[in-house]
């Protein structure tokens, strides 16, 4: 599990971060030493690991900078469990801060699915032979103990007596190399499908918690008998429906379960989004400040670190990284309970996208707008290129829109980009056909765009 951490140092981390995220150059490099001191806390002598405690991270941003972004880019990066919850949920009217353990529930059941794939991949030539006998028996059945003989002639001269198996196994072999070759993807053939016969299951009475539900559930499931139903489908798509079935039958799912918790435990990333809106001035003592304290001390807990039952079993939080963001335009940071902020001792501001900014999303990220829209397009056999100074007149008519209407960050270029080239994507393919080359100029960027500027009630045609 460190083996990949032992690669990826703070500046290698940040210039990963670079290829698809523009500046915010210190929010990269808090996300980076915490990442890497992940490495250095499961290299630490065992006594010290348990004391060491994750540098927790507050974002503060306006939306569109980047902040969401750049945690489940760092995720992707680690090839950790991530996952993203909105704060505001938990203060929905009959809710109020209940079982915000769920989202620990949701990092274990991605951090099973993503060793389940990892262990998947590793017995996936072996199951492949499975699937490739299965195959082979629905096309040319096996023939055993027959002790008759046909003659069989070699060259056309001299006859040798062959029975019916040897016949039968040369006849699949010659069938087993044109299924390896993809000649009889399009054969129709049947088989059966595993089915595990899955009941509804309701409660009546007093209230069940979600980890008893799925415990019942699974419970009930596991003593119900798996029945198999028959299906015709191609040899191509059997293939794929096999696979996993058979591959999931190699998989000891007891290892997968425990290597989960502890990649989770470990590596984990909770992204907690929007908690500026359960910050609360604390002036007034009712109303929906109450229900945000609640959230908040609902939230504490999990985020200092503690036990939480999970159907693969218990995990602990202790070392499970935290990052929180919000806009804070209404509150502040001060707002949260002290408790709460002593768990989030990283605060770190990201800075309002400029013009500059603007361009370089365009222009530089692997996954830029730019790129995609020309991606689309391609797959219609159209090229698209963009002039460098349409790009900055984009960036441009992006950036005074955000100033004149809302500041909603680098979501704007979607925005503007759409308007731009809807004409385009409606005429393609049946105006504009294959091969043909479109060009985007500066002149055809203000042509499309300026009567939007010029107006001021601009949130009629964008957002």
């Amino acid at each position: 599990m460190t083996e990949h951490l032992n690669r990826l140092t703070p500046r290698q981390i940040v210039f990963e971060l670079d290829q698809y995220i523009i500046g915010q150059n210190d929010a990269k490099r808090n996300v980076a030493i915490a990442l890497r001191n992940r490495w250095r806390r499961m290299n630490s002598p065992e006594d010290m690991q348990r004391e060491i405690i994750p540098n927790n991270i507050l974002m503060i941003g306006a939306t569109g900078v980047g902040k969401t972004e750049i945690a489940r880019r760092l995720a992707k990066i680690a090839d950790a469990p991530f996952i993203k919850v909105e704060a505001s949920k938990f203060t929905e009217v009959g809710y109020v801060g209940r079982d915000v353990e769920s989202m620990v529930r949701d990092l274990v059941e991605q951090a099973v699915g993503m060793v389940r794939m990892q262990k998947k991949e590793e017995v996936k030539i072996k199951a492949e032979q499975v699937v490739e006998d299965i195959i082979l028996d629905a096309l040319i059945p096996p023939v055993h103990g027959s002790n008759s003989s046909k003659p069989a002639t070699d060259n056309g001269s001299e006859e040798m007596p062959m029975s019916d198996a040897e016949l039968n196994q040369r006849t699949r072999e010659r069938f087993r190399e044109k299924i390896r070759n993809g000649e009889l993807d399009s054969r129709k053939i049947e088989i059966e499908i595993q089915q595990n016969q899955m009941p509804n299951v309701g409660m009546i009475g007093g209230a069940v918690d979600d980890v008893s539900m799925m415990n019942i559930q699974e419970m009930i499931g596991n003593m119900m008998p798996r029945r198999g139903k028959k299906r015709k489908v191609t040899v191509e798509e059997a293939r794929k429906l096999l696979l996993d079935e058979e591959a999931s039958k190699l998989i000891d799912m007891d290892e997968v379960k425990l290597e989960a918790i502890k990649k989770a435990e470990n590596l984990g990333i909770i992204f907690i989004d929007e908690i500026d809106k359960v910050a609360s001035s604390r002036s007034s003592g009712s109303g929906p400040d109450v229900s945000r304290e609640g959230v908040q001390r609902d939230l504490l807990p999990i985020v200092e670190g503690s036990s939480v039952n999970t159907k693969h079993g218990v995990i602990q939080t202790d070392h499970i990284l935290f990052i929180a963001a919000g806009a804070f335009h209404v509150s502040k940071p001060s707002d949260l309970i002290p408790e709460l902020q002593g768990r989030f001792p990283i605060r770190v501001e990201l800075n309002s996208l400029t013009e500059s900014d603007f361009y370089q999303i365009l222009k530089a990220p692997k996954n830029a707008l730019t790129k995609q829209y020309s991606a689309m397009m391609a797959a219609e056999g159209v090229e698209l290129d963009f002039e460098d100074g349409a790009l900055r007149e984009i960036a441009r008519i992006a950036f005074e829109v955000n100033s004149e209407v809302e500041n909603i960050g680098a979501r704007r270029l979607q925005t503007v980009m759409s308007s731009l080239l809807n004409d385009f994507m409606f005429d393609i393919p049946d105006v504009i056909g294959d091969g043909a080359q479109l060009t985007v100029t500066a002149d055809m960027v203000q042509e499309k765009l300026s009567p939007l500027v010029k107006n001021r009630d601009l949130s009629q045609y964008i957002l």
